[in-house]
């Protein structure tokens, strides 16, 4: 069955399509920020209209079978506009203004009239139910159903589109939630609860993650249903929706947990690149992908890097994520002036309406204008000749800024792309140097609409040693999504000791009487021997508790369970520690996962003591169905031997304050085991690549372009 990947960023929606016989398709078009799904629906029009022309696959035309996996951003731009839906919150008594008083830090500390966004839910639709479970979960003052009928009566007068109910420890004892969430949804009102939605301790952060989801998920169901009817005229057999996570999810999951949706276009670009690279044998990359409004930096040390939290807009959410680091620095980030002259690239963007300069509608400077003074982007052949680019209004952009630069639109031009590159400098810098890795021992992965202009500047900087840039860069997030495994994310709480010379310990604060004596324990490994089995037996119930339940909601979305995996991870710190590292773990033995944890530590944070207690915060399981993989290297003939690329023609290109006469080739002549060097400009549909003097380059069997200086 044919997979398209759809992943629709802010100035550009990207389509990767995979069909039966491995054949692939790729398109682009300009994004509709108004609505999102018309650029989708367009795209799918022109897709087949199409059909059989170059760089276009009969297969697209087809009028059945396609699984469409669409990268949103619907969630996202709901919370940072404030677009989202009117939402109440019901939470214990004594705890509706957690919401606003926060972590009580201070993100900007030398401010000293610092501005905090209000809240999701303002004052007076923040509700207290007179309940409270304890730290243990059990019931210190049990809810009152009648109770809960009149807060629902108030909610109701108040117009609430969507309700989020919140209670203290309701991740040990969701029963009280419960209650709530059944009555509410007897009314038909929309509801999001904190144990479905995380059932993790940390009230803020537990509390901050259900209203966001409570927040956005009307708009998310309302516009998944929309997408999900009208895709079906353009032969779409099924849609799937990207998570933050790295894979993929059912419209039914992604509108009701639609906060999990936030990071899913970054998260496809990753889950992409690692799985190119590692087919052309490389494990350990950087990926830098440069879009038209932001860049999205990933470490991948021989795997995809998870965290489980992030920040949309300045509100903190939590939940399994790839971790990707954006800063404001695209082809669209507008260049400006400051009030002391300096110049300054982002984080504003001139987005898809009106665009850079050249695009005809826009007057402000960009990165992408600077790309077009010096030469960079030609006005012949963009989006395939799809789309009109203007030099001249490029160069009429770049002279309002160009006066500190002796006028020089060029020279302008130059510092514009300094300062963005500094600027995606500094992000690849805390992902790799700032985390203990060395980013000489790395492969640059370059992808998206701008990052291949960029690519061997940014590896020079920080002195990566190869650069990869994709067969189809511009369109990889989409790759990523159209080959993304199914992925289901469940957790626990289970907020356990383990001693190091008593093995594991029973719930905080329960009497550990009933631990094993280690004097009448036969001799064992160390920590094995004092393990309490009713302990164990507890983690491995809650284990199977949510590989049942994960197998279960697999099913009932429509899913088969062929090829599933199960991944374990417990989330671990030492006693007295505040934050967790997640641990994979194949066992549940302490001597298996303690030293792992161990190990862990010490790699991120340089120390460990093994003779320290360590906590296991929570249980997660994920359960993974695979996707369709991308071809490997290991599966071609064999390299073919090298010979030098002929270019399509040359121009001037401008490289360190002087123009340069420059190759440029066509990405569709540059067949595997071609090579060339720098000055060389690389020109395709999707994406334009710059190779600057002093690099060499060669197409290995995938069609990649592997760069190395010279």
């Amino acid at each position: 069955m044919p997979v398209l990947g759809v992943d629709t960023g802010g100035t550009f929606t990207d389509f990767y399509l995979i069909n039966d016989d491995g054949g692939v398709s790729v398109y682009k078009r300009p994004s509709t920020p108004d609505d999102p799904a018309r650029a989708i629906l367009e795209g799918l029009a022109e897709l087949r209209g199409q059909a059989g022309r170059p760089g276009v696959s009969r297969a697209s035309g087809r009028e059945g079978g396609t699984d469409l996996v669409h990268g949103s951003t619907v969630a996202t731009n709901a919370i940072i506009e404030r677009k989202g839906a009117r939402t109440a919150l019901i939470t214990t008594r004594g705890f509706r203004d957690v919401l606003v008083i926060g972590r009580q830090t201070r993100p900007k500390l030398y401010d000293l009239s610092p501005q905090r966004e209000p809240p999701l839910v303002p004052d007076e639709l923040r509700l207290e139910a007179n309940e409270r479970l304890d730290w243990r979960g059990e019931v210190l003052h049990a809810i009152d159903p009648a109770e809960i009928e009149t807060l629902l009566d108030s909610v109701q007068h108040e117009r609430v589109e969507s309700l989020a109910v919140c209670f203290l420890f309701s991740f040990l004892g969701p029963d009280h939630e419960r209650v709530v969430a059944d009555a509410a949804r007897r009314r038909r009102i929309a509801t999001s609860v904190s144990h479905e939605v995380l059932p993790e301790h940390r009230e803020f952060e537990r509390m901050s993650t259900t209203v966001a989801n409570a927040y956005v998920a009307p708009v998310m169901e309302r516009y998944l249903s929309r997408l999900e009817k009208a895709v079906r005229g353009h032969g779409v057999h099924r849609l799937r929706v990207m998570s933050s996570n790295g894979g993929s999810v059912s419209p039914k999951v992604a509108g009701k947990l639609a906060i999990r949706t936030t990071l899913s276009g970054p998260a496809g670009g990753v889950a992409g690149a690692f799985a190119l690279a590692q087919n052309a044998c490389f494990d350990r990359i950087i990926t830098v992908d440069m879009g038209g409004t932001s860049t999205d930096v990933a470490l991948c040390p021989g795997r995809i890097l998870e965290r489980d939290e992030t920040l949309v807009g300045e509100l903190p959410v939590r939940g399994p994520t790839v971790d990707v680091l954006s800063v404001g620095a695209g082809g669209g980030s507008i260049a400006r002036l400051d009030a002391g002259g300096a110049l300054r690239v982002g984080p504003e963007s001139a987005g898809a309406k009106p665009g850079p300069a050249c695009y005809g509608e826009g007057t402000e400077p960009t990165v992408t204008d600077a790309h077009v003074v010096l030469g960079r982007i030609s006005a012949e052949g963009f989006l395939g000749g799809r789309m009109a680019i203007h030099p001249q209004l490029s160069f009429e952009a770049m002279a309002r800024i160009a006066k500190p630069f002796g006028g020089s639109a060029h020279t302008a031009a130059e510092a514009v792309l300094r300062v963005a590159n500094v600027n995606m400098e500094r992000a690849l810098r805390i992902v790799s140097v700032e985390r203990g890795y060395d980013a000489r021992d790395f492969t640059l992965v370059a992808f998206g609409g701008a990052g291949p202009l960029h690519a061997c500047d940014l590896a020079a900087a920080l002195r990566i040693p190869r650069v990869l840039i994709p067969q189809h860069p511009g369109v990889l997030s989409a790759l990523g999504m159209a080959t993304a495994p199914i992925v289901k994310d469940l957790s626990a709480s289970v907020m356990l000791l383990v001693e190091p010379e008593r093995g594991v310990g029973a719930r905080h604060g329960e009497d550990e009487s009933s631990l094993a004596n280690p004097d009448s324990s036969p001799a064992r490994p160390e920590h094995a021997q004092f393990t309490s089995a009713s302990t164990l037996q507890m983690l491995a119930e809650i284990r199977d508790e949510l590989e049942r339940r994960g197998r279960k909601e697999l099913k009932s979305e429509g899913f088969g369970l062929e090829g599933l995996a199960v991944q374990i991870l417990l989330d671990m710190r030492y006693a007295g520690q505040s934050y967790e590292l997640a641990i994979p773990s194949e066992s549940i033995a302490p001597a298996d996962f303690l030293p792992a944890f161990h190990a862990a530590h010490h790699a991120r944070f340089d120390h460990s003591d093994p003779s320290r207690a360590v906590e296991v915060i929570n249980l997660r399981a994920k359960l993974v169905l695979p996707g369709i993989a991308t071809r490997s290297r290991k599966e071609e003939s064999g390299k073919r031997k090298a010979k030098p690329a002929t270019a399509s023609n040359q121009r001037d290109v401008w490289f360190e304050g002087k123009p340069e006469v420059t190759a440029v080739y066509d990405r569709g002549d540059l067949l595997p085991g071609l090579r060339f060097r720098g000055p060389a400009v690389i020109t395709q549909m999707d994406s334009t690549t710059v190779v600057p003097p002093g690099w060499q380059s060669e197409v290995d069997v995938m069609g990649n372009l592997i760069f190395t200086a010279v």
